[in-house]
Parts: C-alpha cells; structure tokens; sequence
C-alpha cells in the first residue's frame, strides 16, 4: 500500500495533492457522482416509468387505449427528450433554485438530471413492454385479471428488459453528472474540468477520466449480470 502512495506521490503529484477528503478530494468527488446518480434515477426513474407504463397502456390496442391522453403523454416526452441537456441545465436554473435554494452543487444538479432522465427511461419503457408478447396480456384480460394483476403481468414478463434499459440509463446518467460538473455540481466532472483540464493537470484529468470509465463498466456489468440471470431462469 505504501509503494501504491509512493507511485502516486511520484507519478501522478496533482492527483496526491487533491487528497482522499476535504471539499476537492477524491472520495468527495467519487460521492457527489454516485449521490447525483442515485436520488437523479430514483426520481427521474420513477416518473419515466408511471409515464413508460402509462404510454403502453394508452396506446392503439394497449388495455386502456386512449387517443388523447397517449398523444399528450407521447408527445411531452418527446418535447422534453429534445432539448440538450446542459441547455436544460441552463432553462431549469431557476426552477432548481425554487425547489433546492440554489443552482450550484450536487443537490441543486438533482433537479435538471432527474428531469433528462424521466422522457428518456420512459422512452426505453415503453419499448421494453411494447415488445411483450401480446398473447399473454390477452391471456391475462381473458381469466378475468385486474388492473393491477395486468400491470404485473407487464413488469414480471418485461424484468429482464427492463433491467437492460435501466442499466443503459444508469450509464448515460453517469454521463449527464459528468457534464453537470462541468458548470459548479460537484463530483468526478468537476474535478476533471476544474482541477484537471482548466490547470492544465493532465494527471488529475485522466484519473478522473478512469473513476467515471470504472463507475460506467461497474453498473454495465451488474445489469448484464442480473440480465442474464434472469433469463435463465
């Protein structure tokens, strides 16, 4: 462990300067990235998917088929899906500041994040339980289901999929933290671009660079882990 520090001290001496704690080091970064990501996801993710299920169930032939509410619902994901996200971030900067009580940091980085990601999870539900088979959610209408028995039917015949689009979504989320820190949010983003790129320290940079990479190949391998669990049951 000693030699490890020795190497870094050495070979990477902007990386040793940052440190493990304190507001620039490397566990404060590494925790505001995977603290965006999480609460992002839970919110953003849960919107994306009442709404992903909501567009499958509206839809021509879905069990609630609803021309207007489905061309609504379509529609507002589509808008929202659009626009890029650092001009989201730059369009939600007062609202964030009305919800958080300020633009700047991990927290207020919550609000534009988990808004980018609700149209896009949704996107990715949508196609996940379009592709069911059909047969068995007449099947399931035909025995006399309810509602929600139906909407099981969906999540339970759907998991492996939708395993697979949340892992992507986790991935590309990663990513939006990345950019987000890139304008004051905090996080591995921010120190490659504040620490690394603007001080010209292309230690810290690339360091930086590799714990987002590692973050990313982490999650891709946990969802196709349990992809294929799944599927082979």
């Amino acid at each position: 462990m000693q030699s490890i520090y020795h190497f870094i001290e050495v070979y990477l001496p902007n990386v040793y300067k940052m440190g493990w704690d304190g507001q620039a080091g490397w566990w404060t970064a590494i925790y505001a990235t995977l603290y965006m990501t999480f609460w992002s996801f839970v919110i953003g993710g849960l919107l994306g998917l009442i709404t992903g299920l909501l567009l499958v169930l509206t839809q021509p032939r879905g069990i609630l088929e609803n021309k207007v509410v489905f061309w609504i619902v379509d529609k507002i994901a589509s808008l929202y899906r659009a626009i890029p996200f650092i001009i989201l971030l730059a369009l939600l900067s007062g609202f964030t500041r009305f919800i958080v009580g300020t633009s700047i940091g991990p927290t207020a980085a919550i609000v534009p994040l988990a808004i980018s990601v609700w149209p896009f999870y949704a996107r990715q539900v949508q196609i996940a339980l379009s592709e069911l088979d059909r047969g068995v959610i007449e099947a399931a209408q035909a025995s006399g289901a309810t509602f929600w028995d139906i909407v099981q039917v969906y999540f339970r015949e759907g998991l492996p999929e939708l395993i697979r689009v949340t892992t992507m979504t986790l991935v590309s989320l990663i990513g939006y933290t990345a950019m987000a820190g890139a304008i004051g949010s905090g996080g591995l983003g921010n120190v490659a671009i504040s620490y690394g790129y603007n001080r010209y320290n292309d230690d810290v940079t690339i360091v930086a660079t590799v714990l987002i990479l590692i973050l990313v190949f982490a999650v891709q391998f946990i969802g196709d882990t349990l992809t294929k669990k799944i599927n082979h049951r």
